[in-house]
Formats: C-alpha cells, sequence, structure tokens
C-alpha cells in the first residue's frame, strides 16, 4: 500500500487555518469526509492495491482557525475487520495537474464526497500530528534539492570535458585539435566548483542532520532534538534554493544546447524548481526558522549550534593551513550569524517586520555556516587520512581543494546577507500596495 499527505485546498496553502473539508462524526466513531484538496502527489495510481490519504479537515463545533484542524485517514478501498479489502471509498481524483516539471508523478485534485474516515490521534490535535511526517518529508526535499544538483552536475563535467571551444588564455592545452575543451577556461571551472562544492557540502549536512534524527530517536537524545529541529528549516529551504541554482548553472555550461530539449538539462532544471515549493514554501521556511526556531526553548538550541562551531575551532586549530584556509573563515561567519541574531533581538520587538525582512537572508546565512562547518570537518578528516598514509591521495586532495574553494567564494556570502539584514524592513515595507 502507499499514502498520500492532504493539506492544501484551492483557497489555502500556507493558512490551513482557512481549510473547508469537513469530518461529520457518526455513530461507529468514523467520520464522513467531505471536501477538496490539491497538489496531492500520488493521488492516484494502479501500483498499489491501496492508497492511504492522510487528510486534514475539520470537526464541526471544533475551534476556529488552526486550533480545530484534525488528521484522519481516509483509504481508497475500505478495508474489512479480517484484513481484505472491501468497496470504494468515496474519494475520486477531480484533475491531474498540468505542470512545469516532475511529470514522472502525478499531481492530482482529490474530491472527497462522504467518504468515510478514521480520526488520528487526539481531536483538533490534527497539525501537530501531520507535521512529524511533514518535518521529515522536508528533510527528504532538501535531499531532492541537492540531487537534482547531482545529476545535472554529471552532464555538465561531461560535456565541459567533450566540448571543444576556443583555447585556453594560458596556451593550448589541446595542441592535436581544432580548440581546447571547455573546462579549461576559468569561468567554467568556476560554474563547475560552484557546483560541486554545493553538492559535496549538501550531502554532508543532510547525512549530518539525518544522524541527528537518529540520535533524538534512538537515544532520546533531547540536544540532537532540538539542532534538528533547528537545522531542517535550513536543510529544506537552503540546499533546494541552491539545488535550483546548481541545475541552472549546469545548464549553462552547455550554452544553447543546454536550452534544447534533446540535451536534458532543461529537464533538471524543470524538476529542481517544485522542491523550493512543496512541503512549506521557502519563504515560510526561513520565517519559521527566524519567527519560531531561533527563540525555541530560550534560545538554547541556536547557543549549541554556536558553541559547537565554537568548541571545533577550539579543538582543531594549530596547523596555520587548515586554521587559515578553514577556521578563520569558519570563526568569521560565525560571527556574523550571531550579529544578524543580535541585530533581530534588538529590533524585532521594536517591530516583527524587522526580523521577518531579514529572515530569508538569514536562512541562507546559516546555511553558509553549516556548510563552512561540513567543509572543515570533511577537509579536517582528509588531512587526517593523508597525514597517516591513505594511499587515495586524489581523492583526499581534491575534497581539501573543493573545501578550500567553498570556504574562500562562497561562505563570505554571510557578510553580504548580515549587510542586508541590518537595514530592517523600511526599504522592504515602504511602498504601499497599490504602488506595486
Amino acid at each position: 500500500w502507499t499514502g498520500t499527505m492532504n493539506l492544501t485546498e484551492p483557497h489555502c496553502g500556507t493558512d490551513l487555518g482557512l481549510m473547508r473539508t469537513k469530518a461529520e462524526p457518526q455513530d461507529d466513531g468514523s467520520y464522513k469526509i467531505s471536501g477538496t484538496k490539491i497538489f496531492i502527489s500520488a493521488g492516484d495510481h494502479d501500483m498499489a492495491d491501496n492508497i492511504i490519504h492522510l487528510v486534514l479537515a475539520k470537526i464541526p463545533g471544533g475551534p476556529d482557525g488552526i486550533k480545530g484542524v484534525s488528521l484522519f485517514i481516509v483509504p481508497k478501498f475500505i478495508v474489512k475487520e479480517d484484513g481484505s479489502l472491501g468497496d470504494r471509498n468515496g474519494v475520486e481524483v477531480g484533475k491531474i495537474e498540468e505542470k512545469m516539471g516532475i511529470h514522472g508523478n502525478a499531481t492530482c485534485v482529490m474530491n472527497y464526497d462522504n467518504a468515510e474516515g478514521y480520526l488520528i490521534g487526539e481531536m483538533h490535535k490534527g497539525m501537530r500530528a501531520m507535521f512529524v511526517m511533514m518535518n521529515e518529508a522536508r528533510m527528504g526535499v532538501g535531499l531532492q534539492g541537492y540531487s537534482q544538483a547531482e545529476i545535472a552536475y554529471q552532464n555538465a563535467v561531461a560535456y565541459a570535458n567533450d566540448r571543444l571551444q576556443g583555447r585556453a588564455v594560458t596556451g593550448d592545452e589541446n595542441p592535436n585539435g581544432p580548440a581546447d575543451p571547455l573546462i579549461v577556461h576559468p569561468d567554467i571551472r568556476r560554474n563547475l566548483m560552484d557546483q560541486k562544492s554545493f553538492i559535496e557540502g549538501a550531502r554532508a549536512l543532510t547525512y549530518w542532520g539525518t544522524t541527528l534524527i537518529d540520535r533524538a530517536h534512538k537515544n532520546n537524545d533531547e540536544a540532537a532534538e532540538g539542532l534538528i529541529s533547528l537545522m531542517t528549516p535550513v536543510i529544506k529551504g537552503f540546499l533546494t534554493d541552491k539545488g535550483f541554482e546548481t541545475a541552472v548553472a549546469a545548464q549553462q555550461v552547455f550554452g544553447g544546447h543546454g536550452y534544447i530539449e534533446e540535451t536534458g538539462m532543461s529537464q533538471y532544471a524543470r524538476d529542481a524548481r517544485i522542491a523550493m515549493i512543496y512541503e512549506g514554501a521557502n519563504g515560510v521556511q526561513a520565517l519559521d526558522l527566524v519567527g519560531r526556531k531561533l527563540a525555541q526553548d530560550g534560545g538554547k538550541h541556536v547557543m549549541a549550534f554556536f558553541a559547537m562551531i565554537k568548541d571545533y575551532i577550539s579543538e582543531n586549530k594549530g596547523d596555520d593551513a587548515f586554521d587559515a584556509d578553514f577556521l578563520e573563515p569558519l570563526k568569521a561567519a560565525s560571527k556574523d550569524m550571531q550579529a544578524a541574531g543580535m541585530y533581530f533581538m534588538q529590533n524585532g520587538m521594536k517591530s516583527p517586520n524587522h526580523a521577518l525582512a531579514g529572515s530569508y537572508d538569514f536562512m541562507h546565512m546559516m546555511g553558509h555556516v553549516c556548510f563552512g562547518l561540513m567543509w572543515a570537518r570533511m577537509a579536517k578528516a582528509s588531512m587526517d587520512a593523508l597525514a597517516a598514509g591513505d594511499t587515495d591521495t586524489e581523492f583526499h586532495e581534491t575534497k581539501i581543494a573543493t573545501g578550500r574553494y567553498y570556504m574562500a567564494r562562497q561562505l563570505p556570502a554571510t557578510g553580504m546577507h548580515l549587510a542586508r539584514i541590518n537595514t530592517g524592513a523600511d526599504t522592504v515595507m515602504a511602498l504601499d500596495a497599490a504602488s506595486f
């Protein structure tokens, strides 16, 4: 069996308190679900005997807004007491959406007409129950973001090595051919290094995030639970923003051929775009990070994040090259992030707009700081491996060089984001709505 998540309705996406789907209680303890849900991935198909829809709906007489939302199981086919499948339930596909990308997944409008459903968890506590799975989905979407970037990057590298265009400015690299391969040119190298350093940093961050989930769930580690709660909007938002940007950058390596469907590069860009939107649009992730997660439990989780970086720097300093290339840039970026947090504390109380206008920049800033920590860890591991005589020299030297690139060329973006945050909301909110 497979399942779906049914949250969004035609008139409400982020603001689920506006939902109209109803759940009428029945004498046998079940509910009759009626309403329309949209943007439901794999809403119907013939690849499983049954599809279990998780549906948010309101029980009449409950609290207004989001506090009145409950969660229900609504199967495609009614399940009998012996586990066999019975009659078709009152749920149908109203439409299959025509989309920009992800054409391998049917995105459906789902119509519920007195469908039989069963309450999950407590009445009116549906959002809490749904978001247990939603947070896991957001981690998966972050992975999707850099995975789309990875396949686009692999194609770009192959093309850059194969396509002959122009001569290297330092002299012919392919003297027996009519031109040199694209990969000899500095701007192509810059493009590919941007892609490579992002993808490898994103992979490390996602894997680290999943270890935090394991520690939280298997060891009841409250510190790990708090840290992954803080990190989830960053992993979802930053990785999918940069994943799409990277897919487009890979397409750019192909020049005009990247715009032609035959090469397949446009599909990677189209497919990567949705990850910035679904499972919570990235702007909402940024608002969640700044508006909720920073202050969660008195701010102790973000303080633990800063302490972790400080401790890492203190424990690993001493090698001049490593200090200069990795630890000093990480320290500077962490200070930028702390300064941004201080700005929010000092100005957010005066006007919440001052904090929220900088939330997107803060999400990206924190993403860069996380990558800085990941790259410092990876580079240190490779340096230690080489010092211990590991024979995979090319792998480790490549890892260190890629990390140096990120620290020198990407991590300084934290200064730009801090400058934007420090301007507050005045310029953002200056125009009346009618002026747009």
